[in-house]
């Protein structure tokens, strides 16, 4: 538990078990209550990384955007942090241009404004807006992963080991692989509803869409996971500046 306390550590590791937690409570309580089904309910977030079917019907959805939103916070100090130990580690040793790692945190910053949408505007309510929320989420999730999985390979062995390097480019593939056909499907699925049939024309679109949600949002998390040791050397000052004629 130390070394989550190091320096900045905490923040990434916070994200990690805040987003995790909202998962499984928002899940718990919609199981209990009997809003949806104990079997691969949707969750589509990004980070971090979502919409999900356990975030739809009251009480789980009110639980569900409040710690979604936070998450989205959460992840966009994250990013902004491992944005300037990028920036500094550069400045130290270049290794990149600077642009490549202002894109990724443009894009994660739109991913995080995604989570936002979807824990904001419930599936069934606006399923317009929560899927286009959900899908900046998860491209620009994505898409930010991989990103970073290059710049890591980039100041690798200055700045990173080959075997982190080597784990978050896994995470990052395997999070891009999944993201294809979750969106494919998704979009294959004539009906946004809580309980499926199996009998259902588009039952075997929706598992699969569920199973590829699971695996992209738990991908991020476990990314995330991989930053704890870069924060461990990070402090964080904040100062004040009065002016004489205020």
């Amino acid at each position: 538990m130390q070394c989550f306390l190091r320096g900045m550590a905490f923040v990434p590791f916070l994200l990690v078990v805040w987003s995790s937690a909202a998962f499984i409570i928002s899940y718990v309580i919609a199981v209990l209550f009997g809003h949806v089904s104990p079997f691969l309910p949707y969750i589509r977030y990004f980070i971090l990384f979502l919409l999900s079917d356990t975030g739809t019907t009251p009480p789980e959805s009110s639980v569900f955007g409040f710690m979604i939103n936070f998450s989205a916070f959460l992840g966009a100090a994250t990013m902004y942090m491992r944005y300037k130990i990028v920036e500094k580690q550069n400045e130290t040793c270049y290794f990149g241009t600077p642009v490549f790692n202002l894109v990724s945190l443009v894009l994660g910053f739109v991913g995080c404004f995604g989570m936002g949408i979807v824990a904001n505007f419930q599936e069934l309510a606006m399923p317009v807006v929560h899927d286009a929320g959900a899908l900046l989420a998860f491209v620009c999730g994505v898409v930010y992963t991989f990103l970073q999985s290059v710049i890591s390979y980039k100041s690798c062995p200055q700045w990173n080991s080959h075997t982190t390097c080597h784990v978050r480019m896994v995470i990052s593939a395997i999070s891009c692989i999944a993201v294809i056909p979750m969106i494919a499907c998704a979009s294959l699925i004539s009906i946004t509803k809580l309980e499926w049939n199996p009998k259902e024309k588009d039952y075997v679109y929706h598992v699969v869409s569920a199973i590829c949600e699971w695996i992209v949002a738990f991908g991020f998390i476990f990314y995330f996971l991989t930053f704890i040791q870069d924060f461990q050397s990070v402090t964080l000052r904040i100062s004040t500046e009065i002016n004489d004629d205020f």
